[in-house]
Formats: structure tokens, sequence, C-alpha cells
């Protein structure tokens, strides 16, 4: 049996790492060559804050970065001629921030530009990539406040990737192949607005290449999942190294600084198969972090109090990290009328409903919907479940891009179950007000995908969870739950109805691990509040970050 893997900080540097090169270490990475098809046609959602009048202006042209974009400013000039100041300096200070695909990194990103807007007055864009221009996306968009701006980068051709190409592949493909585009919306931005930062999402780390390009002076990665995935990919060039074969057959787990030990098998998904392109992008994703200025988490303290203080020990060439969360969906626009589920809600007793969900991009195999349907009836309590059909094909992501079933997913569940738990249950087909759920009086438990901003949304709602992870990064958010913070039971491997209606009992009624898992609960709701008020740990960490800026 071979030895725990015991991890010692990462080296200082890193060289740069090309995906489409095998092992090669050349310093200089090559990417396929991209053509925008309109690098300069964008779709706007609002407008820019008007500017303040200026009475007397000269234009001066500059250029900047390795394409020579041209950048104006304006000089405000007295009728006098003596310079009053710029029309940048009197500008807002704005953020700007490209969100590679998913909702779950788009929420979570517009909830930092909601805070720092209402605590800072710093304005905002949201740089979306075409993929994922969906209906659901584009309302969200249009309901953020005026201090947000959102634009969609041109589309991109991906037909000469594999037909199965992972997600982790296309998102990061696409961020490669968006940067030209981008630097011309970063140089755009600084003509109407005053850039202090630009901030990626964990698959944009390569777009910190616009950023410099077009003169934006600080570059930061937004890590929206937590410190364990956060810890892992940065050790993860030096595990590539020393890991001989696949993590899913290592005899022992994974031990990160600070972390809970992970089985192999739990790893991050697309690091469990070494030959997929999605492994080598990680791994090079992993050596682009450190070309941030910092890193900013959203997470928070009591969750990892081990893993905090380790990031906190400063490490040559690693960026600083903060924990800036809870960051979750706040002001979420209501449906008119109100959802049927809240009315059913209001019908039931107390913490007697489990909430089942398994996000905006998750969906069961065929054979688990059943036992899960089977296993809520057998269990005997009550249950709100959304549903969504099942993948042909059996993907757990299914519905990543489009989170609406295309079939009615009714009509995959058991015979006779929905006639036979009408009385004890709700079934909802495709989508729930899920943060509306969470916080209601009827809700005791959350049977849960792992995703993380699900997971952190039944944290500050003070929701006992049940872990039935999918993909991604949601079998080791499992373990940390589970196996670290104790905020959750997981479900067993092999969901037999008769196990999940057991576990269902037990995080609803349960006096032994139910009963603990209820207590922390409660005990990670507060101190998340604690967080985010004056003087909490959270706001004080994003306050340290803004100070860098204004």
């Amino acid at each position: 049996m071979m030895n725990p893997l015991l991890l010692v900080p990462a080296s200082s540097s890193h060289p740069a790492y090309s995906p489409h090169h095998g092992d090669s270490t050349d310093d200089t990475d090559h990417f396929p060559p991209y053509k925008p098809h309109h690098a300069h046609t964008l779709s706007t959602q609002h407008n820019q804050p008007n500017l303040h009048t200026i009475p007397t202006k000269i234009t001066r042209t500059t250029e900047i970065g390795p394409d020579s974009l041209s950048l104006r400013v304006e000089t405000m000039v007295e009728a006098n001629g003596v310079c009053v100041g710029t029309a940048e300096s009197r500008r807002p200070p704005h953020v700007a921030m490209l969100v590679t695909p998913g909702m779950g990194h788009l929420i979570p990103l517009a909830e930092l530009a909601k805070r720092l807007a209402a605590r800072h007055g710093v304005t905002a864009t949201l740089i979306t990539f075409a993929s994922t221009a969906s209906a659901t996306q584009r309302a969200f968009l249009a309901s953020l406040p005026p201090t947000i701006s959102a634009l969609s980068l041109p589309p991109v051709d991906l037909s000469d990737l594999a037909p199965d190409a992972a997600i982790e592949t296309l998102m990061s493909e696409e961020c490669v192949r968006l940067i030209p585009a981008l630097t011309a919306v970063l140089s755009e931005l600084r003509e109407t607005t005053r850039p202090v930062a630009f901030v990626a999402d964990l698959f944009g780390a390569d777009s910190f290449q616009a950023a410099v390009a077009a003169g934006v002076p600080r570059r930061y990665l937004f890590f929206p999942t937590n410190l364990l995935g956060l810890t892992l990919i940065l050790h993860l060039p030096e595990l590539d190294a020393t890991v001989p074969g696949e993590f899913r057959d290592l005899a022992e787990p994974i031990r990160l600084p600070g972390c809970v030990p992970v089985p192999g098998k739990d790893i991050l998904a697309p690091l469990q198969d070494k030959s997929n392109p999605s492994y080598r992008w990680m791994v090079h994703h992993g050596k682009r972090y450190l070309d941030a200025d910092a890193i900013l988490v959203n997470s928070f303290d009591a969750v990892e109090p081990d893993a905090i203080a380790a990031l906190r020990v400063p490490e040559p060439g690693r960026p600083p990290v903060y924990n800036i969360g809870p960051l979750i969906q706040t002001n979420a626009a209501s449906p008119a009328p109100r959802a049927a589920c809240l009315d059913w809600l209001d019908r039931q007793p107390p913490k007697s409903v489990i909430f089942v969900s398994f996000g905006s991009g998750g969906s069961l195999p065929r054979e688990q919907m059943h036992e899960l349907a089977l296993g809520l009836e057998l269990s005997g309590q009550r249950f709100l479940w959304v549903v969504r059909s099942p993948s042909d094909e059996g993907a757990l992501n299914a519905n990543y891009y489009d989170a609406e079933s295309k079939k009615d997913p009714l009509a995959y569940l058991p015979d006779g179950f929905v006639e036979r738990t009408k009385d004890v249950g709700l079934l909802v087909p495709s989508w729930a007000p899920q943060i509306k759920v969470l916080a209601h009086q009827a809700t005791g438990g959350f049977l849960v995908h792992c995703g993380w901003n699900s997971v952190l949304e039944g944290l500050v709602h003070g929701v006992p969870m049940l872990a039935w992870p999918l993909f991604a990064e949601q079998r080791q958010n499992a373990v940390m739950l589970a196996d670290g913070i104790g905020a959750a039971i997981r479900m067993p491997e092999t969901k037999k109805k008769d196990e999940i209606a057991a576990t269902v009992r037990e995080i609803m009624v349960g006096k032994g691990k139910g009963a603990e898992v209820r207590a922390k609960v409660l005990e990670l709701q507060k101190a998340a509040e604690e967080g985010l008020a004056e003087g909490g740990a959270a706001t004080v960490a994003l306050d340290e970050v803004v100070r860098r800026w204004i």
C-alpha cells in the first residue's frame, strides 16, 4: 500500500505550458490562431453611466500594448486654458469581469459586482461568451442594477475539437480563441470607463494576456468554488509530475495542506483521465493562476478554517488569497404570479420538507431517477422535487448550457408514483425558485448535487444537506461537506431505494448523524452572516482588495 500523498507548498514559479503539446515544457504557449468574426460588434445589456459634462476638452492618442491599440485620453481644460483633470479621473472606478460559461460562474461574479457597487461605488462590466447566450442568462443580466453593464463576446468556431470534448476543454479553448476580441473590448472600455482591475474566473486565466495588452493595471482570478478546489489546482502541476497513473487508482487519498483527505476517485472529474485534453488544460490553469495579482474565493473562513490558514502563509510566487464569500444570488427577480411551489410549502409544517434539486445543469440516469422516486416514497417524508428528464446518453451534465428539460420529465417517473405521493410530495418540472424554497420555514433538508453555489445557499439558510454529487468538482465537495465540516450526509454510492429512504429519514428526523449535521449547519449559517457584516472577515478581505484599486 502506498503512502498517503502529502504535499508541501508549491514551488515559487512554473514555466508556461501549452495543453496542445503533450508534455512539452516550452516556455511559450502555442495556441491555435483565431480571428474573431465581429470583434467590435458587441451586445450590450445596459448603457454606461452618464459622464460629467466636460466644458472643453482636448484629445491625445496613446499607443498601448503589443498590437498598438489606441487609447484616447480626454483632458478637461477651463476657458482660461488651465487643466483641471481628466475625464477618466472623474469617472467611478470600473472593473471588467470575464465570465466563462455556466450560471454557476455568472451568479457569484454578478453578486461580487453588486457588492462592489454598493460598498465602494465601483461600476462593472460582465463579459460573457456567445456559447451561453440562453434566455435564462439574458433574463438574469437584464435584471441587474444600472451600475452593472453586460456584453457578449463574438461566437467562436470550435468545430475542430472532438465531438465528445469535455466542458472544461470547450470553455478553455473558447477563452483562448477570444483573446484578440477581448483585447479590443477592454481597450474600448478604457475610452468610456476608468478600469482599475480585470477579473477572470477559474477557466479564464489565459485572458490575463488581453488585460495586459489593453493596459488594465491589475488582474485577479475569481474562484467561484472553495479552497479545497483552489488548493488542488494550485498543486496540480506538482501532482502531475509526481503522481503516477490515474488518481482513481490510488490506494491512499490525496492530502493537501489544510484540506480534508480526498480519495482519488473523488478528485475533480476532469482530472480522472490523464489522456483527456481536459486534464492537460487543468494542469495548464494551475500554472496560469500564478499570473494573478490576487485570488478571490467564494468561500468563508468557518467552512475551511485550516485551508485558509495554510493559504495565508506567504509563499513566493503564489498570489495572496482572499475569502470574500458567501456570494449567493440576492434580489432575484420574482415571477408573477408567485410560484405555486411556495404556496404548497405554506401549507406544510415547519422543517418537514426535503427539497430535491440537482442544480441548473444536472440530470440523473433513468435508473437512478427511479430509485430516487421510490426512495422518497419509502422515506415517508414530505418532499419538493425539481424533476428534469434524464439524458438519453446518461450524461450527468446534460443540462449544463440549458437548464430546461426538452421532454416532460414526469413521464420518466415510476408508474403510479405521482398519484401515490400526491399528498406528501410536489413535483416541479425543470425549475423552482431555489433560494426562496431554501429560505422557507417548511424546508428542513436539501438533497443537493454539491455544486458550490447550491451548497452556499443551503448554508446561508441553515438547511442540512444530503450530498448526491454528479460531475465537475462535486464529488470532492461532497467529501469536504460530509467528512470535513460535517454539514452533510453523503448518499451511499449504490443509491438503492432503501438506502435513499434511510438517509432521507436520518437528515430530516434522525437523532444521530442527522442531529449533528443540523446543529453544524446552524453554526455555519451564523458564521456566514457574521463574516458579511461590518467588520466581518469577508467584508474586511474585500475592503483590502479594493484599497489597492482606489
